[in-house]
């Protein structure tokens, strides 16, 4: 039963490096390994992939983000995704005690929105946070204030975060360790766009360009 075990892991190896493999010889122009790598098994377990959209990473058709939510915003009250209907949003997961990635992410959405001008105005910056114990909405209240005055913060029960993070496929774990004083988060750190009907259009890794972010929101503006 071991050796079987050990064969299958083999293969699924084997599999997956020669599957990169393709995705870094098959790239096309401008396109990076992973995004390739995305294309490449989607198209092989049947999937198509929607064409890229400006600075965003691709997603085989079928994979579905977003969704319905419950949470509370900074100012205490219960929203829905119902709260949001028709507008575009810009979502980030992460949380007010984070010393770098999420004030980093976050500057970057304010810049964007900054970029946008007036077409700012159709679009939400919102900031999802996955330390509910932490971060009340009176934190988070002044903690979005200090990125771009339109950001909304959001937080819940943990159960309710947890509902959230799933409709996103949002990954978050605490972390404690002997030497800090204060536990950490560690999560996935993506930017989601999403679309007037509650769904990801778009998602944008670690240290994207705003301007990129920015270009992709127009043209999905444009579309409507």
């Amino acid at each position: 039963m071991l050796h079987a075990v050990r064969l299958f892991a083999l293969v699924i190896i084997v599999f997956l490096g020669l599957l990169w493999g393709a995705a870094w010889l098959g790239r096309g122009e401008g396109e990076g390994v992973a995004d390739s790598f995305i294309r490449q098994a989607a198209t092989l377990f049947g999937h198509d992939v929607p064409a890229p959209s400006a600075g965003g990473v691709q997603m085989p058709q079928g994979l579905v983000l977003g969704g319905p939510f419950s949470l509370v915003d900074q100012s205490g009250r219960a929203v829905t995704e119902a709260d949001f209907a028709g507008r575009f949003l810009l979502v980030y997961f992460g949380f007010t005690y984070c010393p770098d990635v999420c004030p980093t992410e976050l500057g970057s959405i304010a810049a964007a929105m900054d970029a946008l001008g007036e077409q700012a105005g159709r679009v939400t910056p919102v900031f999802v946070s996955v330390d509910p114990e932490r971060d009340t909405p009176e934190v988070l209240a002044d903690y979005v204030g200090r990125f771009h005055p339109q950001m909304v913060g959001l937080t819940g029960t943990p159960e309710q975060v947890a509902a959230a993070a799933r409709a996103y496929r949002v990954f978050y774990a605490k972390v404690n360790r002997p030497e800090m004083t204060e536990y950490l988060m560690d999560h996935s750190s993506f930017i989601y766009l999403v679309g007037p009907d509650g769904r990801v259009r778009s998602l944008f890794r670690p240290n994207t360009d705003p301007e990129a972010i920015a270009q992709a929101v127009r043209g999905q503006l444009r579309g409507g």
